[in-house]
């Protein structure tokens, strides 16, 4: 049996996880689930996966997850400290899905086991790129990249081939607004930016899809996980969310992974990797799909693009800077604090006054991300005062 841990297991890509455990128990031990605030949801997947841990990282919702699993063997454990514990449990497989740099830690403490470690978590290798790849390579452990757009790269890249690679090729829904004018985009309502057309996500990377700063950040972790310049990745708009990405060779090949838009899918490649899975999943039918459309995307309307190409090109902490500043505006705008058009702005903003200091420890990336946050909660505050 191979033995699994989930951090972030109550959040969309953990829920997804836990249902591909669920088809084929037998196969795998859950050794520890780590969830956030949804105490009812993480006592129901310890349940059902008869997990060792069950750790809570809002550590308020102790007593209730105590209650609810009264009577059952999963130890319980809650707060910052469990978390780091529970992550640095020698596991098999480590699912890293906690959204933001508050899952830095965490995803660092699994890749000090030397294991595979499935990378959900972009904003880590964003943030903490040249420090978490020189862990990885000093753990010997192995990153699995479950984002559909990186799993469909690491999946086109099966033989190897990486000096013959002309090209990545990240494609992007283009999000709600992928046809809306910039006057209109002023106007944009939360609720039209949660309502992504083909993806069911967390309101973060709903929010980050339809702003098209999710795709920028993927253009960064796509080169700290395939060792790719800036210049030789490129987006591509593709409404269907059918082709997940692409990768062009120097003899004129390109080479695609399809699929059903569902999560499920590059999680079960990388949970059977290096083997295959069976996963109950719909099935493509590219004759009901009949049409695969592709338009380049607009940096001017969606300057999210552009900032996170700036962020690579500068290098240092400039990627978490820009990661830790969009965070705390996207959160502004979910509290309906800022308007859609201020995130990129307030990004900005950040990202020019502190530009790209050094960091060569976890640390001192810390102390960066802390310093955006402030910076950009100072904006938005000088923005609502005006």
């Amino acid at each position: 049996m191979k033995t699994v841990s989930i951090l972030g297991c109550t959040g969309s890509i953990g829920c997804s996880t836990v249902d591909l455990l669920l088809q084929d128990p037998s196969s795998f031990q859950t050794v520890a689930l780590v969830g956030g605030k949804n105490v009812k949801k993480l006592a129901e997947q310890a349940i059902a996966l008869n997990a060792n841990y069950a750790v809570i990282a809002d550590e308020q919702f102790l007593p209730e997850l105590k209650e609810l699993l009264s009577g059952h063997a999963t130890k319980v454990s809650g707060g910052r400290q469990a978390v780091l514990e529970a992550a640095s449990i020698a596991v098999d497989w480590t699912m890293a899905a906690i959204t933001g740099a508050v899952g830095l830690e965490p995803t660092m403490a699994a890749v000090k086991n030397g294991k595979y470690v499935a990378l959900a978590n972009k904003e880590a290798l964003v943030s903490a790129g040249d420090v978490m790849l020189k862990a990885v390579k000093k753990a010997g452990a192995t990153l699995l990249p479950v984002d559909s757009e990186h799993n469909a790269i690491f999946q086109s890249m099966a033989d190897k081939q990486i000096q013959s690679i002309e090209k990545l090729i990240l494609t992007a829904s283009g999000g709600p607004f992928r046809n809306t004018s910039l006057e209109d985009m002023k106007k944009v309502t939360l609720k039209q930016a949660l309502k992504h057309p083909t993806w069911t996500m967390g309101a973060k990377i709903t929010i980050d899809s339809a702003s098209m700063f999710n795709k920028g950040l993927e253009i960064i972790e796509a080169a700290r996980l395939f060792d790719m310049p800036e210049e030789k990745i490129d987006v591509l708009i593709h409404p269907q969310s059918i082709i997940h990405s692409m990768v062009q060779y120097e003899d004129g090949s390109m080479i695609a992974q399809l699929g059903a838009p569902d999560m499920r899918i590059p999680i079960a490649h990388t949970l059977a990797w290096p083997h295959r899975m069976c996963s109950n999943v719909d099935r493509l039918n590219l004759t009901e799909v009949a049409k695969l459309e592709f338009e380049a995307p607009d940096e001017v309307r969606f300057p999210g693009l552009r900032l996170s190409r700036e962020a690579l090109r500068a290098g240092k902490c400039a990627p978490a800077i820009l990661s830790a500043a969009n965070e705390i505006a996207v959160d502004a705008f979910l509290k309906e604090q800022i308007g859609f058009l201020d995130i990129p702005q307030s990004v900005e903003f950040v990202m020019k006054k502190l530009g790209a200091p050094e960091a060569n420890s976890i640390q001192e990336v810390i102390y960066w991300d802390q310093e955006a946050r402030r910076h950009a909660e100072e904006w938005i505050k000088n923005r609502n005062s005006m």
